[in-house]
């Protein structure tokens, strides 16, 4: 599955597409950056409601394919434009964490 059929097929919304046809190879849900950074696989979905400069720095440092902010959670302007710079990949959901993790993997 590719971050663009997020879009197309599962009803995620756009934040940002750095790199649309991206592959996504699994899903990772947590909120803790250490742990992420050493535990996501890389080209996963990574499903958080973490909004700020180090998840997208987190993503590029994982080589995760897609950051997923789930119950809507707002992402700062200073993160958004780091993602514009690195061509983060990054959505959003109304669904929590545990349902969209699921959503996505239902798909894969």
């Amino acid at each position: 599955m590719k971050v663009k059929d997020l879009i197309a097929n599962l009803g995620f919304e756009s934040v940002h597409e750095g790199e649309p046809d991206r592959e996504i190879s699994s899903v990772y849900c947590c909120d803790l950056l250490s742990w992420v950074m050493g535990r996501a696989s890389a080209d996963s979905a990574w499903i958080t409601v973490m909004g700020n400069m180090n998840s997208v720095a987190v993503a590029v440092l994982a080589d995760i394919s897609v950051i997923v902010l789930a119950e809507n959670a707002p992402i700062d302007s200073a993160a958004l434009e780091k993602a514009k710079q690195q061509g983060v990949n990054i959505l959003k959901t109304d669904k929590p964490a545990f349902e969209a993790g699921l959503l996505i993997n239902n798909g894969l």
